[in-house]
């Protein structure tokens, strides 16, 4: 049976939604990076989905191929995430205006290396005529985060992430939106085939505890009872 990362790594794909919390290791994945509307609208982000199925299907299908990777078995591509931050500083949620900076995502089965990503570009780009030099392999870490399932359009994640806030309040938690520790989603339906009603994103945001001036802050204002 091929190896499903999302089942493999069920503690960081099959969350609920409930919030919780867990602590994210380093995760090699390939990336497009941009500025602006993240969107089918938007054509570069078009692009950006384009490249990374193709790549991604590239490694997928390597075996076949004269380069042989380490340790290749085969495996279920995963679904795309989408990392962003927005320039206006203090914003903890998915609205607001200014500049919107992204980074969609693939993550990568830990036998793909760097050199097997480089050449899976370039593989690409001569057998399908596509400009994949925009494709980057990288590794993140994003440590300790807070994670919920979001049910629904796009457009409501507001309301979810709102409950996540109310969690950390009441666990001695706050957000910790960095622009190296960005917002995170990871699309577990397809949205050209599933309702917008009914549609699954894991919502992610990196946290940290609260310092006890904060604490005493929420309590004197009558804000969290802990």
């Amino acid at each position: 049976m091929p190896l499903d990362l999302k089942k493999a790594h069920r503690e960081f794909y099959m969350a609920t939604n409930q919030p919780m919390i867990v602590t994210v290791p380093a995760v090699h994945y390939a990336v497009v990076r941009g500025v602006g509307e993240s969107s089918l609208k938007n054509s570069f982000f078009k692009q950006a989905v384009m490249i990374l199925y193709a790549v991604g299907r590239t490694l997928k299908m390597s075996y076949r191929t004269a380069h042989q990777i380490d340790g290749f078995v085969p495996y279920v591509l995963p679904p795309l995430e989408r990392f962003w931050y927005k320039s206006q500083e203090g914003r903890s949620d998915a609205a607001g205006t200014g500049m919107l900076y992204w980074t969609l995502a693939s993550r990568l089965p830990d036998f793909v290396t760097r050199a097997d990503f480089d050449w899976a570009v370039q593989h690409t780009t001569e057998q399908r005529d596509m400009d994949c030099a925009y494709a980057r392999f990288v590794t993140m870490e994003e440590g300790l985060c807070v994670q919920c399932l979001h049910i629904g359009s796009y457009a409501e994640r507001a309301r979810t992430i709102e409950r996540m806030h109310h969690f950390l309040g009441a666990n001695g938690y706050a957000f910790d939106l960095t622009e190296q520790r960005q917002h995170h989603e990871i699309y577990l339906s397809d949205a050209r085939k599933i309702p917008p009603d009914r549609l699954r994103t894991l919502l992610r945001q990196p946290i940290r505890m609260r310092q006890k001036e904060e604490l005493y802050e929420e309590v004197v204002c009558g804000g969290i009872r802990i």
